[in-house]
């Protein structure tokens, strides 16, 4: 097709490339003109068990390899990348509808994520510590949970992939990896690099398929020990609901409605810059996209001109002079489209946007124009539901504690951004804003490999990836004792 994605992506399990085993396919689609990319296995649940099963049995021998091995070998994966990186990228960007700027740029942030964990593999660190006991010794190790369940979303896939994979294996786990339906190439060009550079068979498995015939039956199988799970918070609850008899250790990363404050001392040029690439990049399908532009009264009318001078100047397309792309598939545009007419007929004032792109060079791909909405109460649903789309709302603050109360008044709890000179309000903001993220003059997003990243209430369950806190997703703690008897010493 010219973009490195092969006609039929099967699946990969115990090292072999297999098809589905009912032998059915469904169409992977150009979110830029609508196209067919290839077509995929469409998995189910005997599929998964299979892979299940071929997990399984690469398990002991993963755990087994040596930690700084198996770090070298992750480490392999990533040069690989680095030197297909560009074909790699190219895939992202013809299934998200990124530019392919976009797609290298971001696999390039994917190769980051890997070389932290790849040197995680000399720092799975325990301690040694004090007994209250003479002649006793305690000390801590970690180990592998067994097999990793991973089910990813697919607005920045091969981050996504990266996100999971390369700390589920550094720490000993083997995984099956259920892609997105909308990015299947990601996953699959990935195993295809990770099996290249000698990956054993069965450490890595791959699954295509839809959530509900896929993705279900990897959460309900009873020989998955962890489940990691990027996505809506409604997927969320019904993962939490299905593995909450097995006490199966889950970490979710779910939604955001997240805040941007701009206050009356703010760099108004730079706010505006910062609220339009944390609502607009990525086609706003990021769960840190800045969808709530919360500002200070004083500021508002010329802060709303300026940004909707530039909202209005944006492109919308596939190459690298556009701002941003398609949105990822029809029905997700589809959804955009509804709530904002839902909005629209409560009373709600569309400033910009609001439609699907439909002339030539946009009709058959799933563009949505870059929206902004003002006139919206904060507890009105569109204010409450994220769209995952290029949709932004303006409210009004009267002071400080005002869009603090605003930022704070959401069910999701993901990131935060305050624009501000004065340090007094920057880390009281820091400190207030019940979220897991805050960025103080800058975007809503632009986590790090390195650091932890998640949220509360419907944004997640509380855990934490990537960063060193992702190996306690991935790996248990067990305490050892050592007990001498100081007769046997002499």
């Amino acid at each position: 097709m010219g973009n490195g994605i092969p006609p039929e992506l099967p699946n990969l399990i115990g090292g072999e490339w297999v098809p589905a085993q009912a032998g059915e396919w469904f169409d992977n689609l150009s979110p830029h003109h609508g196209a067919v990319l290839c077509r995929v296995a469409r998995s189910r649940g005997p599929d998964v068990a299979e892979a299940v099963a071929a997990a399984r049995a690469a398990q002991q021998g993963w755990a087994d390899t040596p930690p700084v091995q198996r770090g070298l070998i992750l480490n392999a994966i990533v040069n690989e990348m680095g030197r297909r990186q560009q074909e790699i990228g190219d895939i992202v960007a013809a299934e998200t509808g990124k530019s392919p700027a976009e797609g290298a740029g971001e696999t390039g942030g994917a190769m980051q994520c890997g070389l932290f964990f790849a040197s995680e593999g000399q720092r799975l660190y325990g301690r040694t510590t004090t007994s209250g006991t003479p002649n006793k010794y305690a000390s801590t190790i970690r180990e592998p949970r067994g097999v990793a369940a991973l089910i990813i979303a697919a607005n920045t896939p091969i981050a996504n992939v990266a996100w999971k994979v390369f700390p589920a294996l550094v720490c000993g786990n083997t995984a099956v990896l259920k892609a997105a339906e909308d990015t299947p190439a990601t996953a699959w060009i990935f195993a295809e690099v990770a099996q290249s550079v000698g990956l054993p068979a069965g450490v890595l498995n791959v699954v295509q398929g839809l959530g509900d015939e896929a993705g279900a039956p990897l959460v309900a199988h009873e020989d998955i020990d962890v489940i990691s799970f990027t996505g809506s918070s409604a997927v969320g609850r019904y993962i939490q609901r299905a593995a909450a008899e097995r006490m199966v250790r889950i970490s979710l990363e779910l939604g955001g409605k997240n805040a941007l404050v701009v206050c009356d001392d703010a760099d108004l040029d730079k706010a505006v810059t910062w609220s339009m690439a944390s609502a607009f990049t990525n086609a706003g399908q990021r769960c840190a996209s800045g969808s709530r532009l919360i500002v200070f009264e004083s500021i508002y009318p010329e802060f709303k001109a300026a940004l909707l001078a530039r909202t209005k100047e944006l492109r919308v397309g596939p190459t690298n002079d556009d701002y941003l792309g398609a949105v990822i598939n029809e029905r997700q545009l589809t959804n955009m489209l509804s709530a904002v007419e839902n909005a629209r007929k409560d009373g709600a004032e569309i400033l910009a946007g609001g439609h699907r792109l439909t002339d030539p060079g946009h009709a058959n791909g799933f563009y949505m124009a870059p929206t902004l909405i003002a006139g919206v109460e904060p507890d009105a649903p569109i204010s409450r539901e994220e769209l995952f789309g290029p949709i932004a709302i303006l409210y009004r603050a009267e002071n400080y504690n005002e869009a603090l109360a605003l930022t704070n008044r959401s069910p999701y709890g993901l990131t935060a951004c305050i624009h501000t000179k004065s340090l007094h309000r920057a880390i009281h903001f820091a400190r207030h804003a019940n979220t897991g993220v805050v960025v103080v003059n800058a975007g809503t997003y632009g986590s790090e490999p390195h650091m932890p990243f998640g949220g509360r209430g419907l944004s997640g369950n509380g855990s934490r990836e990537p960063g060193t806190e992702a190996l306690d997703v991935y790996s248990e703690l067990k305490d050892i004792y050592v007990n001498i008897d100081p007769e046997m010493l002499s």
